[in-house]
């Protein structure tokens, strides 16, 4: 679990994000082994050194009336990008989409990140745009609403 909570810090720091901090890092561990599992991992490594890796988990599309790969992280560490190392962990995962029987394949990307965003236009992705908006209910707020009256 080490190398990949590495890669994990390496991805926080490159979307000026915190980082898991010691519980996240529990939960992480726990969750990656639970049964079932609760999401996915691939690790990749060039010359016995961590250098990428992609976290997915499966939703479900009631219209599709099939699951969805949900892809949570893709991420190459930038000394190793061009390197064919983003496209082999995408490429699996796609392969794993196949192999589950999923109707499609989804994951966000930040608006600024010009080079995924270029990266996964170049492998045939199209971006959702106008189309649906991205929301998310966290930390106070959840617990508020979360709390059944």
């Amino acid at each position: 679990m080490d190398p990949f909570i590495g890669l994990i810090e390496a991805l926080a720091e490159y979307e000026h994000l915190a980082p898991p901090d010691a519980d996240a890092r529990q939960r992480l561990a726990h969750d990656a082994v639970a049964s079932p599992p609760r999401f996915s991992a691939l690790l990749a490594e060039l010359d016995g050194q961590p250098v990428g890796y992609a976290a997915f988990l499966e939703t479900y599309s009631t219209f599709l009336a099939l699951p969805t790969l949900y892809l949570e992280d893709l991420f190459v560490l930038p000394d190793f990008r061009g390197s064919g190392v983003g496209s082999a962990l995408f490429r699996e995962c796609a392969a794993e989409a196949v192999r589950r029987g999923c109707g499609r394949m989804e994951w966000q990307v930040l608006a600024w990140n010009d080079l995924a965003l270029g990266f996964y236009q170049h492998l045939g992705a199209t971006a959702l745009h106008d189309d649906w908006l991205c929301y998310r209910l966290a930390g106070d707020a959840l617990e508020r609403f979360g709390h059944l009256q």
